[in-house]
């Protein structure tokens, strides 16, 4: 048990030593400052940390840290620089400095002090400054200046400040009130100005908006001129356009019209052409028959005149012969024909000029054989002739006067007369037709058609009253 005690009474100094350790234990919060002082001539200070004094030898203090506001709002009325009383209500926010000297400075004035305890304490320091800078300034500048006037406040008071170890944070000025009603006169008039002001800018605004508006209206009016004038140039111009392409359709439209009719006057020329060659055709073909027939008639008196010239003495003989004379013409005739045919289709072709000179030929052959058969006509033949066409001829003469209307004759009284005179005309007429005939070919008709001529009873024997049964 003895061997125990030493044990024992170590360990209860080193649980004595813990506690009084334990007991000198001292932690700091970031907006207090801890001051520890006994031992040292200088304090030390614990902010936001832990530390340990020394029981019995060591003392511990408490300094407030955090920010302080502080109203300094004088309670009277003091004059300003144009000697006008005003109250000013303002707001400090002020704090502890942290600086050494700051810290020392504040230990000897504030220690162990409540915030509240600081502000009075400041505050009559705070509004003596204030009071010092307001005498200094006039009513318009502490009214309309605040922010120059709290700085000026800050400037002065920092000074004292400075000695107790504060520092100033801010100093916002709250309300200024003057004794005589001041401050709301300068705010009538300042109204009166912003309100002049604002009808001054608001008039310079509207004028404003009034030279815009005309300018955008001159503007927007200057576009629609440009742009109807651009309408109207482009409206022109495809005006011109379809009247060129208008133009030029009833150009081509005319030259097709043209060709057309060109073609159609080609088409009308090449089928008269073709109708005048074809009637050209006709014509030289029916020349041509009435050439074959004018032979075949001449043949036809010929064999006729010679079988009545010697009817007496040749009488079968001749009828047999013209018989075959007759039938090898006619077979003649029809070769001569279908040849002539053949003829006429392979000259059908030909130019024009040989047509027309085709058709002279035949003419001038037709004539040439009209007048070879003339020529062999006896007076008897022409006699027979003429007595064929007298009664033609005589229709002919009369046709004038069947032609007569109405006849007015002059003459005196009597009028039938006039009239037998107008009739008795034709007889003298186609007397005179006879005599012209007689002198033209050298044959009296009137002796061939009384039968008395020689001609007729010795050199022909032909028996005028016979005619019309031997033909």
């Amino acid at each position: 048990m003895e061997r125990f005690i030493p044990i024992i009474a170590v360990a209860v100094g080193i649980i004595a030593v813990v506690a009084v350790l334990m007991s000198g234990y001292v932690k700091a919060s970031p907006d207090v400052a801890v001051i520890i002082s006994g031992l040292k001539k200088t304090p030390r200070v614990l902010i936001g940390r832990a530390g340990i004094k020394v029981p019995f030898f060591e003392k511990v203090d408490h300094l407030h840290l955090g920010q302080i506001s502080v109203d300094i709002k004088t309670d009277s009325y003091i004059p300003t620089n144009d000697f006008i009383n005003v109250k000013v209500d303002a707001i400090a926010k002020v704090r502890i400095d942290t600086s050494p000297e700051g810290m020392l400075k504040a230990e000897r004035n504030f220690l162990n002090k409540e915030p509240s305890d600081i502000a009075l304490e400041l505050q009559d320091s705070l509004q003596g400054n204030m009071r010092e800078i307001i005498g200094t300034l006039d009513l318009k500048t502490i009214n309309t200046d605040r922010d120059s006037f709290s700085d000026q406040v800050m400037a002065k008071a920092s000074k004292d400040m400075e000695k107790l170890g504060i520092e100033i944070l801010s100093c916002n000025i709250q309300n200024v009130t003057d004794e005589n009603g001041l401050i709301n006169d300068l705010g009538m008039d300042n109204t009166s100005k912003i309100k002049k002001d604002a009808q001054i800018a608001r008039a310079e605004a509207d004028r404003d908006v009034a030279i815009a508006k005309a300018l955008a209206d001159k503007a927007a009016n200057d576009a629609r001129v440009a742009a109807e004038t651009e309408i109207a140039k482009r409206n022109n111009e495809l005006a011109i356009k379809q009247a060129e392409l208008k133009l030029e359709s009833d150009r081509k439209i005319a030259m097709a019209d043209a060709a057309y009719e060109i073609q159609k006057q080609e088409q009308e020329k090449t089928i008269q052409t073709a109708t005048v060659n074809a009637q050209i055709a006709k014509a030289e073909r029916e020349a041509e028959l009435k050439q074959k027939e004018v032979e075949i008639r001449q043949q036809e008196l010929t064999a006729t005149i010679e079988k009545q010239a010697d009817a007496d003495r040749y009488a079968l003989e001749q009828k047999a012969e013209a018989s075959m004379i007759q039938l090898k013409k006619d077979a003649e005739a029809r070769r001569y024909i279908a040849q002539m045919e053949a003829e006429a289709i392979e000259a059908k072709g030909k130019a024009e000029a040989e047509a027309i000179r085709l058709k002279g030929v035949a003419e001038a052959q037709a004539m040439e054989k009209k007048a070879e058969a003339y020529q062999k006509y006896n007076g008897a033949a022409m006699a027979e002739m003429m007595i064929r066409i007298m009664p033609q001829l005589a229709a002919e003469i009369a046709k004038p006067i069947s032609a007569i209307d109405k006849v007015t004759i002059y003459e005196g009284s009597n009028s039938e007369g006039g009239i037998s005179r107008v009739s008795g005309n034709m007889p003298v007429i186609m007397k005179q037709v006879f005599d012209t005939m007689s002198e033209a070919t050298g044959v009296d008709i009137r002796e061939i058609m009384k039968a008395n001529t020689y001609d007729a009873k010795v050199n022909r024997n032909i028996n005028v009253t016979g005619l019309d049964n031997n033909d």
